[in-house]
């Protein structure tokens, strides 16, 4: 056994080759300890085996082209992509709401999909229909056959007899129902079957039947559809999962699958301007090669003539600044494996990266809205970002993102659910008292059904039973509780200490809220000043690149200046651009953290089709909760947990300055 212990050690800290290894080894000699026949289920135990396919690689995946790169020739054809069709992609071709976090094979058990509701809905153990399968009525029955062959020591438990001789049947059968007041109503049936040897028997054989309607009512632990709807009839202290809990899961779980959508939108909408951007880098970046390589030939071909202005020095630095812009362009085409701009990388809904060029985020934005990673063709942003001014009403945005933000609205289904179960488990504080009742039919006779023998009060007891001659009843209280009640007094302050904890997430979530928009507030401002400056810092390096081309072919600059300002004209473009898409992006930053951005894309949540019966079920009940009387349905209303339904699309209009993309300040 130590020798088995010692490889199971090595199992944990070696590598896969020395295990494997081990496995041949030890597959030669098994220890003696162990037989052959087990040593082979042993040594089975600690290999690494491959699952029984179940479904074949999907064609798309095997016949995936090979990516774009830099060895790849030049691109021939491009799929213009609007943002709305990208957001169209994106939404019909997703199951699972990726990320941009890889979530998806990091942690595949918190990726969100579209079925997420559906399985907090549908869950057997705490779900609607779970809890409310609690109430369904249950039926239940059972026979039992038995011969029995017995020698007794006393004559009167025999029946007159010391050598017994018995065939005995017992049936069983129960219809139970639990009502949501607690009430506990039952009815059974019990028939036996007795054939004897018992001198004092009147029939050789003969079946006695009998039928109970009991009914327990509790008086105060468990009583009231208050407590039903809210703990179940099968709670304990702690342990509440009635229909009103598995209902609030059920919303909370619709908040978080809006979540998972709102985030993903934003990270779409990220990866569409990371893309946009890409592209206007690599043509900032081409034309700064392009403009290096005319001055340098320019400066060749006075090295070539040996004229002034054709040093060898000179013709190597403008060489060397070619090279350098050959570089930028050749990343800004093919980009490096960077982080991109996503969701909670510094603000909410993501702050700009810039950072990868046109194949790698042409890639990442394919993986979000579903299409093939490659297909031979390359996407290209066919929008342009916003560049007209807005100004959003600050109490306006205040009020929506206090209302409108699902996060928010998630942590309020928490306090709702935390009160129903604080009341709950008070009710735990109350002694068991119920208040019983039995009435019985019985019925006694030779055989079970009339079968043509002699007539008399017990030819069968079917007739017997009928007759109404035998019944019986009983009341009664029973009264039980623990001494000092101190599971249910740990049950109390546990739901007090975590609504305590729902109340403060809840104030410090809007304070976070508060926070962010305040932030957004300022980027959107902050962008737009920028672009401003960076449109006139882009104008002003062109008109400098003129300037000094034209002194350098006259002698008046020197060559220095003109590659400076070539350098510095490619940095204005570049920041142009990134502070348009940062303002593209701010603008959108906002709309999320008020909670409107889906009403921003014009997307709403909507849940399918139900089947046509479930309406008329619908319809059913509806009329029974709303006049019970005439309906014939006692109806109580349980506690109330919802002010309606969550109104989307109604977001308000923020007051917005039109205006033309600005102009150079003078």
């Amino acid at each position: 056994m130590r020798r088995g212990f010692s490889w199971i050690a090595c199992l944990g800290v070696t590598s896969i080759s020395l295990v494997i290894c081990g496995c041949l080894r030890h597959a030669k000699t098994p220890p003696a300890s162990i037989g052959v026949d087990a040593y082979h289920y042993s040594h089975l135990t600690r290999q690494i085996e491959v699952p029984s396919a179940t479904d074949s690689t999907n064609d798309q995946f095997t016949s995936t082209p090979r990516p774009l790169s830099l060895a790849t020739i030049d691109v021939q054809d491009y799929y213009e992509l609007s943002l709305e069709e990208t957001m169209r992609h994106a939404l019909s071709n997703t199951k699972i709401l990726k990320d941009l976090g890889a979530t998806v094979l990091r942690a595949p058990d918190s990726a969100k999909s579209v079925n997420d509701p559906s399985l907090v809905e549908t869950d057997g153990r705490f779900g609607v229909e779970a809890a409310l399968s609690a109430f369904d009525a249950q039926f239940t029955t059972n026979t039992s056959i038995e011969h029995n062959n017995r020698a007794l020591n006393n004559i009167f438990f025999g029946g007159g007899t010391r050598i017994l001789h018995q065939d005995f049947t017992v049936s069983q059968t129960q219809l139970s129902k639990t009502t949501a007041t607690g009430t506990q109503f039952a009815v059974k049936n019990y028939t036996q079957y007795d054939a004897n040897n018992a001198p004092g028997n009147e029939f050789p054989s003969a079946f006695t039947t009998w039928f109970d309607i009991e009914a327990k009512h509790p008086l105060l632990q468990g009583a009231g559809s208050e407590f039903n709807r809210i703990a179940g009839p099968n709670a304990q202290p702690g342990l509440v999962y009635g229909v009103v809990i598995a209902r609030i899961n059920s919303d909370v779980a619709l908040a978080d699958f809006e979540i998972g959508v709102r985030n993903f939108i934003s990270d779409v909408e990220n990866a569409y301007w990371d893309l946009y951007f890409a592209y206007r880098d690599l043509g900032a970046k081409v034309a700064a090669r392009d403009s290096a390589l005319d001055t340098w030939r320019r400066i060749h071909a006075y090295y070539k003539a040996e004229r002034k202005g054709g040093e060898a020095s000179k013709e190597a630095q403008a060489r060397e600044q070619y090279y350098r812009f050959q570089e930028d362009a050749q990343n800004a085409l093919n980009g490096k494996l960077m982080d991109g701009t996503r969701n909670v990388n510094g603000s909410s809904g993501g702050t700009f990266r810039g950072s990868g060029g046109v194949y790698v985020a042409e890639r990442r934005l394919r993986l979000l809205i579903g299409l093939p990673i490659s297909d031979g063709r390359l996407i290209r942003p066919s929008d342009e970002p916003l560049a007209a001014k807005i100004v959003y009403n600050w109490e306006l945005s205040l009020n929506e993102a206090l209302t409108r933000r699902s996060e928010l609205r998630r942590q309020k289904w928490q306090i709702k659910k935390r009160e129903a179960e604080l009341v709950a488990n008070k009710n735990f504080l109350l002694p068991q008292l119920n208040l019983t009742g039995r009435y019985r039919w019985r019925g006694f006779g030779n055989n079970l059904f009339p079968n043509g023998g002699p007539p008399g009060e017990f030819n069968n007891a079917v007739a017997n039973l009928v007759s109404g001659d035998y019944q019986e009843w009983q009341t009664g209280v029973e009264l039980s509780f623990p001494i000092g009640f101190r599971r249910a007094y740990a049950a109390v302050r546990h739901a007090e200490l975590q609504l305590a904890r729902e109340r403060e997430l809840l104030f410090e979530q809007e304070r976070a809220v508060v926070y962010d928009l305040s932030n957004s507030f300022a980027e959107v401002e902050r962008a737009y000043l920028l672009h401003e400056t960076n449109l006139n810092r882009r104008n002003a390096a062109a008109d400098q690149v003129d300037l000094i081309k034209n002194a350098v072919e006259v002698g008046d600059a020197s060559l220095d200046s003109l590659l400076d300002a070539q350098r510095r004209l490619s940095d204005a473009e570049t920041a142009f651009y990134r502070t348009l898409v940062e303002y593209q992006l701010a603008v959108k930053n906002v709309q999320l953290e008020k909670g409107t951005l889906l009403d921003y894309n014009e997307i709403s949540l909507n849940e399918g089709p139900w089947p046509d019966k479930a309406y008329g079920d619908a319809e059913d009940r509806e009329a029974h909760r709303s006049d019970p009387i005439s309906s014939h349905v006692p109806w109580t209303r349980g506690p109330i947990v919802s002010d309606g339904v969550y109104p989307q699309g109604t977001s308000v209009i923020q007051p917005m300055e039109p205006g033309l993309p600005p102009q150079p300040q003078q």
